[in-house]
């Protein structure tokens, strides 16, 4: 069992749940860390399953839990949110050293790092993976039953962590993944940082390259919108269909015309996210 003490620094009542704000020393990043749950309603009842989300760029905890409209539909079903910080963040954390907005601080890659100076902090796949589900299943009423999803770089990592951890997940979704990192500018950019620039170092945090090399395969959901300004030059969903079907693997994808990179898409399909999990946490 997880005693690690947390901090509450918000809560809000919201379709009959609670949505809450959390900080708590983590020891996978070596600094504090900030998360949100929602509980349904039906968590005062008893173990509820749960959805991890993993949000974008330059995101924090809070964007997912207010822009994307979850908590009606998770408060029907009875499914539990938790959206975890991007990046370790502090006074001690390395971010960007030329100070853009898409590495360090905000673009945690969800990866571990093994780059200096990045790899004393920046180990975000094990605590998305590991530290807090044991955190949020010691502390909550939630069952073992999860799910995982995210927007771009979440998307991303909900899929590379699906991956790298089979039977871990339930099912996994994604908004707009970066679908074949190592071979995008943000990948290049991310992975070379962290992992450094030997490439064979990078096909593990790639879910292209990790289907290819034989990961097992979780249900898959994918809505993917069609004005996307970085749909040709940093998601490249093709890649992804074009993984799967190497593999036999149906992927459940659409293209949505006229639907951007922004949360007003993921608020329009959030709720058939939501109930796709929900029938593979039944299960």
């Amino acid at each position: 069992m997880d005693d690690t003490p947390l901090t509450l620094l918000s809560e809000n009542r919201a379709f009959g749940g609670w949505h809450r704000r959390y900080e708590h020393l983590a020891h996978s990043t070596r600094c504090p860390m900030r998360f949100a749950v929602y509980l349904p309603p039906q968590a005062e009842h008893g173990p509820v399953p749960v959805l991890y989300w993993l949000s974008g760029l330059t995101c924090t905890d809070e964007n997912f839990m207010q822009k994307a409209g979850a908590q009606r539909v998770a408060a029907e079903l009875g499914i539990a949110l938790v959206a975890p910080d991007t990046s370790p963040r502090g006074a001690d954390v390395p971010g960007d050293p030329d100070g853009a907005w898409d590495f360090g601080h905000g673009a945690g890659f969800y990866l571990n790092a093994t780059q200096a100076p990045w790899a004393q902090h920046y180990r975000m796949h094990d605590y998305v993976v590991d530290e807090l589900p044991a955190l949020i299943e010691a502390h909550f009423p939630v069952s073992t039953a999860r799910a995982i999803s995210g927007h771009s770089m979440g998307g991303h990592g909900a899929l590379v962590c699906a991956l790298r951890n089979p039977g871990r997940y339930r099912s996994v979704s994604a908004f707009a993944p970066i679908c074949h990192p190592s071979q995008v500018p943000w990948g290049h950019k991310a992975l070379g940082r962290y992992l450094g620039e030997n490439p064979s170092a990078w096909a593990t945090w790639d879910s292209c390259a990790l289907i290819a090399a034989g990961a097992e395969l979780p249900p898959i959901k994918v809505d993917q919108g069609a004005a996307d300004s970085f749909l040709a030059t940093q998601l490249q969903p093709e890649t992804l269909l074009a993984a799967c079907a190497a593999r036999g693997h149906e992927i459940e994808y659409a293209l949505h015309p006229g639907y951007d990179h922004s949360y007003y898409f993921i608020a329009s399909f959030i709720e058939n996210h939501l109930r796709w999990h929900w029938i593979r946490l039944l299960g």
